[in-house]
């Protein structure tokens, strides 16, 4: 990990060579890029990792912004971090894993600082009938027994409202789930 007061120390701050024209700078430079390169990799093994999270982790590890665009180029170059993969692969997981809705999945892509026009092709094979059947499933997943109390539509509704479904495709997935008064 960098030290930047000893950057700062040893002249080294945002790429620049030290005022004296010391060719150590530049070696220094390049080990902080090869560092930070290095903390992508481990980062990204860990975990999928938009292109802004990666950003974001690597400033607060203090290494200077040359450095971390350079190697955020060189993982975007090598494949390695691609927001449109991990735009598909949070959709894909959130649904199957947590049974997240649309406007959770949306919120939570937004805040990982993936861009409007990735969001909505990663969201593209949602439609309101795949939306209501993944509620469905949810709810009587959550709740075997029919529905017979308002409290328990209430309960059903509100949780799929925090999973990220529509209130109108909560309402119609508690009806469904036998949650409607005949």
């Amino acid at each position: 990990m960098v030290d930047p007061a000893r950057q700062r120390s040893e002249g080294v701050t945002d790429g620049a060579a030290t005022p004296d024209g010391n060719d150590d700078a530049a070696a220094s430079t390049a080990e902080v890029a090869a560092d930070a390169l290095a903390l992508g990799y481990r980062q990204i093994a860990r975990r999928e990792r938009s292109v802004a999270e990666l950003r974001t982790r690597l400033r607060r590890a203090g290494y200077p912004h040359a450095a971390v665009e350079e190697a955020i180029a060189t993982l975007c170059g090598q494949g390695v971090l691609d927001d449109a993969r991990y735009a598909r692969l949070l959709v894909e997981d959130r649904r199957a894993l947590d049974g997240w809705g649309v406007e959770r999945m949306r919120a939570r892509l937004e805040a990982a600082g993936i861009d409007a026009e990735q969001i909505e092709a990663a969201l593209a094979s949602f439609d309101s009938a795949s939306e209501l059947a993944a509620a469905t499933a949810l709810a009587r997943r959550r709740h075997p027994e029919p529905l017979s109390t308002d409290a328990e539509r209430q309960r059903v509704f509100a949780m799929l409202v925090r999973r990220g479904f529509d209130s109108e495709i909560a309402y119609a997935a508690v009806r469904a789930a036998g949650g409607a008064q005949r």
